[in-house]
């Protein structure tokens, strides 16, 4: 059973905890938090490719199915016209060409965070159920739908 341990309150009065084994060690639990697509509009700009989790390797990341993870950048542009450029991982290859206009179904993110020398690097990972063009159906890659 983990142990929650409150660390310290920020600013903004949230608490913030650290979670950890009965060996206070580390205890990674990460809950995924929804993303509503249906506010964003998403263009490829850079086709799916497997990810890799190992440089010196070039071990591939697999799901717990044994599917090869693939993540594809994404650009993500809101209603105001803010734009943000995210990857997004799926288990498969998304039928996907840079330059469409694709759909993300299922996507949540997860917070991450990675200590080191006395400081932590955080960030949000994506993932998608699937990507999909708009249309439904992939192209080509030379503009015929």
């Amino acid at each position: 059973m983990p142990l929650i341990q409150h660390r310290h309150t920020t600013k903004a009065n949230q608490a913030d905890y650290v979670v950890q084994d009965e060996q206070g060690g580390p205890f990674i639990r990460t809950i995924p938090i929804p993303v509503d697509t249906h506010r964003l509009r998403f263009t490829c700009v850079k086709a799916a490719r497997p990810r890799v989790i190992d440089q010196d390797s070039g071990k591939i990341k697999t799901d717990k199915d044994g599917n090869k993870v693939y993540e594809s950048v994404l650009l993500a542009e809101d209603e105001l016209g803010r734009i943000e450029l995210v990857k997004v991982g799926t288990s498969g290859e998304p039928p996907i060409t840079p330059g469409q206009d694709v759909v993300p179904t299922g996507m949540v993110g997860y917070v991450w965070e990675i200590p080191s020398n006395g400081t932590a690097r955080w960030g949000i990972s994506y993932k998608a159920a699937s990507i999909v063009p708009v249309s439904g159906r992939p192209t080509s890659g030379s503009g015929d739908a």
